[in-house]
């Protein structure tokens, strides 16, 4: 059964910034592209690096410690359309930033 964490507030992550949250025992790389949300399991499927520390250009990741690139937006690597990691919805309820995992 799914649930929602308030990670955030929006004014913690400015456009075009990224940031380590936890959502329950889950983390998550939390993203704000362009005013828009996203986030990811901020554990990188490569060698578990933390995502959320990235650098993040456009709707792209790139992880901190071996250049692994997904669209945040919906979880897809960048060079192998076949990987996709698990992303997880998000939804602005006033100032609060909110993340449903299961």
């Amino acid at each position: 059964m799914s649930q929602s964490y308030r990670v955030a507030v929006v004014d913690e992550v400015p456009p075009g910034t990224g940031k380590e949250v936890m959502a329950g025992d889950q983390v998550v790389a939390l993203f704000n592209v362009d005013g828009t949300f996203h986030a990811l399991d901020g554990i990188c499927p490569h060698a578990g690096g933390p995502l959320g520390e990235g650098t993040l250009r456009g709707a792209t990741i790139t992880c901190p410690w071996h250049g692994w690139q997904f669209d945040v937006t919906d979880g897809h690597n960048c060079l192998n359309a076949k990987i996709r990691h698990a992303s997880f919805p998000v939804r602005v309820e006033g100032n609060d930033v909110l993340v449903e995992v299961e």
